[in-house]
């Protein structure tokens, strides 16, 4: 049997695996399914329809699944859809999605720190790392191993590419091309995020491939995109995934890019 405080309220629709530990004053909402391993520590509160995969764990005033804060959100059935070993900590928030049977979606391994939000129809991947007080507005797209640091706010509709780096206290009001670093008020790509791809297993060639990427769209003030583009399917790396990543990226980028 579940492991349930006597001071935790539990909507009896919701759907909870035999071992999961809820502690005190922890509020269930209608329509959650929670998977087994998941563990509330106090005063978390999750409201659904919203469906938790195996061991996730939610920190004291952890508030997820709640309503979009969408102003034109009028009470349609949304749905919040979370996978497995994610980490909420203290105060963080996640929201449902706004239009009718839409989802907001969390993938695998995510951490949220303290105080971080991210919005409604947000589409996070896996091993992202939201820092304390890091913010996501509504349809933000994180792609996997991305890293938004502390007190960072991200523009609605923004996509943020694998890999890549948001620094503290940035303004993101435009895409963040993968594995590149951006910082600053507004935000501007400022490096390769050559250390992040050495730790997880890049090739020195993809290293090279990305750094081009970023001479010949960031550093090269006379070339216009198209042109980047054009010099990097031409150039020595033009078969290498990093560099082909990149290139469809831009292309396919409707906010454009942080320069």
């Amino acid at each position: 049997m579940a492991e349930i405080h006597p001071s935790a309220v539990i909507h009896p629709t919701a759907q909870i695996a035999d071992d999961v530990k809820i502690g005190p004053f922890c509020v269930v909402g209608e329509h959650v399914t929670l998977g087994p391993g998941c563990v509330l520590h106090s005063h978390v509160v999750i409201d659904g329809p919203s469906t938790f995969g195996k061991n996730n764990e939610f920190y004291p005033f952890a508030v997820i699944g709640l309503r979009s804060q969408d102003l034109k959100y009028r009470g349609e059935p949304t749905w919040l859809e979370v996978g497995d070993n994610n980490v909420f900590r203290e105060n963080s928030t996640i929201n449902r999605a706004t239009d009718v049977d839409c989802k907001t979606r969390i993938g695998n391994n995510n951490l949220f720190l303290v105080s971080c939000h991210a919005g409604h129809d947000c589409q996070i991947g896996n091993n992202v790392i939201f820092s304390g007080f890091a913010t996501a507005a509504g349809h933000v797209i994180v792609e996997d191993h991305a890293i938004l640091a502390g007190c960072c706010a991200v523009h609605q509709f923004v996509r943020i590419g694998r890999h890549a780096m948001v620094g503290a206290v940035a303004r993101v009001s435009q895409d963040v091309l993968p594995y590149t670093i951006v910082e600053g008020h507004p935000a501007i790509t400022r490096a390769v995020n050559s250390i992040g791809m050495q730790r997880r297993g890049f090739t020195e060639e993809d290293v090279k491939a990305v750094r081009l990427c970023y001479k010949k769209l960031f550093v090269n003030k006379t070339l216009k995109v198209q042109e980047a583009i054009v010099e990097l399917e031409k150039s020595d790396y033009a078969e290498n995934a990093c560099l082909k990543e990149i290139i469809s990226f831009v292309q396919s980028s409707e906010r454009g890019f942080c320069h």
